[in-house]
C-alpha cells in the first residue's frame, strides 16, 4: 500500500512539474509578444497596436484614418446607379463632394421633424445614414448616423459663387464604431 502511495505521489508531482513548465513557457511567450508591440492605453482599456494596414486604393481623397483597429476608412464616389438603386425621399437635397466625387448625398423635407435620409459608399458598399431635422437640419451641416458609423458634415466658411445653391467649404468626418475617424475636406451644397 505504501508503494502505491509513493507512485501516486510521484505521478502528482510529475504532473505539477509539467504544468509549471508549460505555464512558464506560456508566460515567456506572452512577455516576448508584449515586448515586440508595446500596449497603448485608450480610455480605460489597453490595446496592442494592429499590423499596419495597406495604403488606401487610388482615388481616395482627404486625410488618412486615425485610430481604431488600424484598417483604413475607404470612401468611394456615389454613382447615379448607386443613388437610383438606393432611393431616398425628400423635397430638397444636400451633398458633400471632394475632388469632384460625391461622397455623401441626402434628401429631406422642408419644415419637417422627420429625419433626412442619406447615402455614403464605404469600402464599395452603399450604406444608409440619417440626420434629424429634415432638409432644414442639414443647411449648416449635419450629423448623420447609421449602423456602426457617424458622419459629421461641418461647414467651414461662407458659400462661394452665386446662384440658388452655391457650395460652401466643409469637412466630412467619418467616425467608425471602433474609434477610427477620417476627415476629408470638400464642399457642402444644399438646394433644389
Amino acid at each position: 500500500m505504501t508503494e502505491r502511495r509513493l507512485r501516486a505521489g510521484a505521478t502528482v508531482w510529475a504532473l505539477a512539474a509539467a504544468t509549471l513548465a508549460l505555464t512558464a513557457c506560456s508566460d515567456q511567450k506572452t512577455q516576448d509578444q508584449a515586448a515586440s508591440a508595446p500596449p497603448v492605453a485608450v480610455g480605460s482599456e489597453t490595446r496592442t497596436p494592429a499590423t499596419p494596414a495597406p495604403t488606401p486604393a487610388t482615388g481616395q481623397t482627404g486625410g488618412s484614418t486615425v485610430g481604431g483597429d488600424g484598417s483604413e476608412i475607404q470612401l468611394s464616389a456615389l454613382t447615379p446607379a448607386d443613388m437610383q438603386a438606393n432611393a431616398t425621399q425628400g423635397e430638397l437635397a444636400c451633398g458633400f463632394a471632394a475632388d469632384g466625387a460625391t461622397l455623401l448625398t441626402a434628401q429631406g423635407f422642408v419644415a419637417s421633424k422627420d429625419a433626412a435620409q442619406g447615402l455614403v459608399k464605404v469600402t464599395g458598399y452603399v450604406e444608409r445614414v440619417a440626420a434629424p431635422g429634415g432638409f432644414d437640419g442639414m443647411l449648416k451641416g449635419a450629423t448623420f448616423t447609421g449602423a456602426g458609423k457617424t458622419v459629421v458634415i461641418a461647414v467651414t466658411g461662407p458659400a462661394t459663387g452665386g446662384g440658388e445653391s452655391p457650395p460652401s467649404p466643409a469637412t466630412l468626418t467619418y467616425q467608425r464604431a471602433d474609434g477610427a475617424s477620417r476627415v476629408i475636406p470638400g464642399t457642402w451644397t444644399c438646394g433644389p
